[in-house]
């Protein structure tokens, strides 16, 4: 399904344990700044839980944190700068990284061979799946980086499989959350809805095979067409821009299987986010066909106090228009704290 979609049908470069293709080399002590909208932005690597993760952090340090995680084979280059600038002008620090197998971030080596057919039947039963890490696994990852960042506190901020580690985080590590916001996410349970038909059909066999510029650009461009909101649809020019940007960035499908046998692995984590204390946003579309709106009523159910918004239009993406919205709802539930 998604698996075969991001590999194409000629998938054997992609089960290779650590295989990436793309890589551009950069020097680990490096601290590289410059300057976004008038607020300065520094880059650099960071250790954490073992690995090194590409840190880009907007706006001045005595402002309070806001720290982004990114969902599924996504670099942090497609958090919306609009959305950046928005929170800026709320008057915080905004952070982004790459998570691990994506980006500039550590790759790992996947010594454990997984069958993803086989781990998302197991997963839909509820049967254990062994991967070669989890999502718990990228929980820590985070932590690891509000600790070495020497950040006292974030307020959190997860979209997609993003929005899942941020459950785990603020769950497991609450000292060091002081809000979270859920995205476009789900409470990862095997009861709830698979995504449309349709997306499944373009999934499981959509796109030829190949690893070059062209060829991925079809397989992103026609997923992209299908889970995009269909009230705020972004311009083709636009959309190939991106995956050019990201394919020349860094292109490591091997990363993404292991991040996608990392969600199936992980099994539903709604009894552990019931333990969450912190103010508590979550942000769903009406019309994502990914992850249904009922994911995010799950998420809201299940931690305290969680405020749910529905917004009317909003597939499984961060259209332009939706994003002043967005940050002041990000805002709003920060100044909860």
């Amino acid at each position: 399904m998604l698996l075969n979609y991001i590999e194409g049908l000629n998938s054997k470069v992609m089960r290779r344990n650590s295989e990436k293709i793309s890589d551009t080399p950069v020097n680990l002590s490096e601290l590289k700044c410059s300057e976004f909208h008038g607020y300065s932005v520094t880059e650099r690597h960071v250790s954490s839980n073992g690995l090194s993760f590409f840190v880009r952090d907007y706006g001045r340090t005595s402002d309070p944190a806001v720290l982004l995680v990114m969902g599924l084979a996504c670099q942090l280059t497609v958090w919306p700068p609009d959305l950046i600038k928005e929170l800026l002008g709320h008057g915080y620090r905004v952070i982004c990284f790459d998570n691990r197998d994506v980006g500039l971030s550590s790759k790992i080596n996947g010594q454990l061979r997984v069958n993803t057919i086989k781990a998302f039947a197991c997963h839909r039963v509820g049967f254990p799946v062994r991967t070669n890490y989890n999502l718990y696994d990228m929980a820590k990852d985070v932590h690891g980086l509000i600790e070495n960042l020497e950040l006292k506190q974030v307020h959190l901020v997860g979209v997609s499989m993003g929005g899942m580690v941020a459950q785990i985080v603020a769950a497991c590590y609450p000292q060091r959350v002081a809000s979270l916001t859920a995205i476009m996410t789900s409470t990862n349970s095997p009861l709830l809805p698979l995504p449309d038909i349709g997306l499944i059909i373009r999934l499981s066999g959509a796109g030829s095979g190949g690893h070059d510029l062209d060829s991925v650009k079809r397989r992103v461009i026609a997923f992209w067409k299908a889970v995009q909101s269909p009230a705020y649809p972004k311009p083709i020019d636009e959309i190939e821009f991106m995956i050019e940007r990201d394919y020349q960035r860094n292109y490591c499908p091997g990363g993404i299987i292991r991040q996608t046998q990392a969600i199936l692995s992980t099994r539903a984590i709604t009894s552990l986010i019931r333990r969450i204390g912190v103010p508590t946003q979550v942000i769903h579309g009406d019309a994502d066909p990914l992850i249904k709106l009922s994911g995010g009523r799950a998420v809201a159910d299940a931690i305290p106090d969680a405020r749910l918004a529905i917004l009317s239009g909003m597939g499984h993406d961060l259209p332009d228009p939706l994003l002043p919205q967005i940050a002041d709802l990000i805002h709003r539930n920060a100044i909860q704290t």
